[in-house]
């Protein structure tokens, strides 16, 4: 499908016109439609008020197509309010919709889709059409039970936007380091143990680039090695006398000329993506950085333990500007998938990790909330007392991360940063028992 100038992060869409007044009853809507999103055929299903009849249509997969239909409706229906229930939250088809201010989107999971359409058909045949008339079911009989999407402010969208564009590079950075590494271990596993930890980093880029051989590598001179070394900031002669010494008593691995030669060509093909991903990055971290600081709050999160300029952005975009987008602390700690699931049956009792969740935004809570444990003299007790306690870590960071969700979103609501002794006196009058831990010497153990 053909770029969007919607899925570019620095793209402002015009002010939409606001959705003419409607005679209906709040709540209510003209029309309801199933929209089954397809790579080649659109499927809908549609039900007027009042009428038990169901339209189905298939639209072609063009934006001519999609835009001739929804404003054919705009002129049945005279702008009144149309709810679309569609298996996403985001993409190419919601920027489409979002362009009609009449159209209510309710984002159906695929999950609930697909289990609705295996009761009615248990042989798990799968159609377009009844999948869009599946949808349509579902918010005809269960509207009450879905939630309809709330467009986010433009500051909001455009930090996620750039967020996810940066985890999408670092995702693609990691794969082409990965076949950078396979790569080298087929014909000069020795340049892994000379160029650090990171086989995309600077050094390691210009290393194998200059010396994609070990032959070649054998050939330098060790003073050329030593002045590499100093210009890429590796000026511990101790470690560079180390690494000429390893060099000098390295084998090679093949003596196959055919190999190593073609190895090394995709070696030197691999390090030109990589440069020109790390540039990338580089730009998506200074318009994320750019983006962030022009975000109403977004002194509320820059200044959070370990929340530094990657972490803070993802920590604004999971809140976002609308105070009234989040009723609660435990909705988001269900939605992000951090509150665990409970289900019994008899006398069984079973608690699992929620399955179905945004999965990146869940790592980035629980990340962060590894994050504070160096940081933040609370959540460094917290870890100490349940490692105590033989839990693992992957554990005790997910419930720390539940619980900093509460506390961040108490600040969120109530327009106030996050103030860690404050917070620390408030823990005080409960006494929980991990405050015991608390490390000795910090200042909210001197206040004890």
């Amino acid at each position: 499908m053909p770029a969007s100038p919607h899925s570019d992060p620095s793209f402002s869409p015009p002010p939409t016109a606001a959705a003419p007044p409607s005679n209906l009853p709040p709540g209510e809507y003209a029309a309801l439609i199933g929209l089954d999103w397809g790579d080649e055929k659109h499927a809908l299903a549609l039900c007027v008020r009042g009428s038990n009849r169901v339209e189905t249509l298939l639209l072609a997969d063009t934006p001519e197509a999609l835009h001739g239909y929804f404003e054919q409706l705009a002129e049945r229906f005279q702008g009144q309010p149309v709810a679309v229930a569609v298996e996403a939250s985001k993409g190419a088809i919601v920027a489409a919709l979002r362009e009609y201010p009449w159209i209510v989107i309710y984002p159906v999971h695929p999950a609930t889709s697909r289990r609705m359409s295996q009761a009615f058909r248990p042989s798990g045949a799968a159609d377009d059409t009844p999948d869009a008339q599946i949808l349509l079911m579902l918010l005809r009989s269960h509207r009450a039970q879905l939630r309809a999407a709330v467009p986010e402010d433009d500051a909001t969208r455009r930090v996620g936007l750039l967020v996810g564009l940066r985890r999408k590079l670092v995702d693609q950075r990691t794969l082409l380091g990965n076949q950078l590494t396979s790569t080298l271990k087929q014909y000069f596993p020795q340049a892994l143990d000379l160029v650090g930890s990171h086989v995309y980093a600077p050094l390691a880029l210009a290393l194998i680039q200059r010396w994609p051989e070990l032959r070649r590598l054998q050939q330098a001179r060790p003073q050329s090695v030593r002045r590499f070394y100093h210009q890429h900031q590796v000026r511990r002669p101790e470690l560079i006398e180390a690494r000429l010494a390893q060099i000098a008593a390295a084998r090679a691995l093949t003596s196959d000329r055919v190999l190593c030669e073609v190895l090394a060509g995709h070696a030197l093909a691999l390090v030109a993506q990589l440069r020109s991903v790390n540039a990338q990055i580089e730009k998506a971290e200074a318009a994320v950085a750019d983006a962030f600081v022009a975000h109403p709050d977004a002194a509320h999160f820059k200044n959070l333990p370990g929340a530094g300029p990657a972490m803070a952005p993802r920590l604004c975009v999971l809140f976002g500007a609308d105070r009234e987008r989040w009723v609660s602390a435990a909705e988001m700690q269900m939605y992000y998938g951090i509150a665990p699931v409970i289900e019994k049956s008899g006398r069984q009792r079973w608690v699992h990790w929620r399955w179905n969740a945004p999965k990146f935004a869940r790592q980035t809570l629980v990340e962060w909330a590894g994050l504070t444990v160096r940081f933040c003299d609370w959540a460094k007790a917290y870890y100490a007392y349940y490692s105590e306690r033989q839990k693992s870590r992957q554990a005790i960071l997910r419930s720390l991360a539940f619980k900093w969700l509460r506390v961040l979103w108490r600040c969120w609501r109530d327009r106030k940063p996050y103030d860690d002794q404050l917070y620390l006196q408030q823990l005080k009058l409960h006494a929980p028992p991990y405050l015991a831990h608390l490390p000795k010497g910090s200042n909210s153990e001197q206040e004890k």
